[in-house]
């Protein structure tokens, strides 16, 4: 009999131990961090879309690389 009334009281122990070690609630859509648009252009020679960021400026635009700028100026009679 004793040791029933042992195994309970453990039981028990275990059982208010666990609810406190609870996982908290996932997080909800709105508490995720917003995350910023990149602006997008697109390459002036191949129309690749590039964030503005690593796009290279050039005379007619932007552009994905300085061969296709080089390109561009070329064929548009501007700077070699």
């Amino acid at each position: 009999m004793k040791y029933l009334i042992l195994l309970l009281v453990i039981g028990i122990v275990a059982l208010l131990l666990g609810f406190k070690r609870r996982t908290p609630p996932p997080m909800r859509r709105e508490d995720e961090p917003k995350k910023k648009a990149l602006s997008m252009v697109s390459c002036a020679e191949c129309g690749l879309h590039l964030p503005v960021g690593e796009a290279l400026p050039g005379v007619g635009g932007h552009f994905c690389s300085a061969e296709h700028r080089n390109a561009y100026e070329t064929r548009q009679g501007g700077v070699q």
